[in-house]
């Protein structure tokens, strides 16, 4: 298994489908608990810890500063969290015996930049990501296989009307970039600033059940 440090929120019975939740920069895997809880039990939910050490108890996926022109990451540290997180994720499907349609990556804020990094640039091991008030980093752009169309990857991107840290133009931004790629998704804004709202989190636990789990 990989060697980052995780917290579980393990299915009841055999798991139908993966969910691979992971927090924003200063955070930690313990910060997206309550939203993994939410999950319908049939998930089985995995929360990893950001390879950086920022502080105690805060963590990340790379460096990131907030300058006038918005924000600026070092590339080669989300270049090294994003090989690290595919390796865990193989890791996690591999003992669940679950394939990559089973599969949601997802995260809040820099976790939801990874999640995007991940699913975009490797379709085959995970076809299902959620932004939670985040972006899609340009960086990713030569990795992102010419046939995702043909992929089946679908997308949810959940984002605040007023976010001061990742601007609502991001969420745009992100969108018209899956809808150039033939990438299917939804987008949908809530009147708030940078966070993970109740609502948020029902419709995030809504989209996950429709696109992991069987129909009924």
């Amino acid at each position: 298994m990989s060697a980052l440090h995780t917290v579980l929120r393990p299915a009841t019975g055999p798991a139908q489908g993966l969910v691979v939740l992971m927090h924003g920069v200063g955070s930690n895997e313990r910060s997206l608990l309550p939203l993994a809880h939410g999950l319908d039990p049939r998930l089985h939910v995995v929360l990893p810890r950001g390879p950086l050490a920022f502080g105690p108890d805060a963590f990340g996926w790379f460096t990131v500063q907030f300058g006038a022109q918005g924000p600026v990451i070092d590339p080669a540290q989300a270049e090294a969290s994003r090989l690290l997180l595919l390796d865990f994720v193989r890791a996690q499907q591999t003992a669940l015996g679950l394939a990559a349609r089973q599969t949601l990556v997802a995260g809040f804020s820099q976790g939801g930049i990874m999640s995007a990094s991940v699913a975009l640039t490797a379709p085959q091991v995970a076809a299902r990501f959620a932004v939670l008030s985040g972006r899609i980093l340009p960086e990713i752009a030569p990795q992102v296989p010419a046939d995702i169309a043909q992929r089946d990857v679908q997308g949810l991107i959940l984002h605040g009307h007023h976010d001061s840290k990742l601007p609502f133009a991001l969420a745009t931004a992100a969108s018209a970039r899956l809808q150039a790629l033939g990438v299917a998704h939804q987008l949908q804004g809530y009147a708030v600033d940078h966070a993970l709202t109740a609502p948020m989190q029902a419709d995030f636990h809504a989209w996950a059940a429709a696109h992991l789990l069987p129909a009924h």
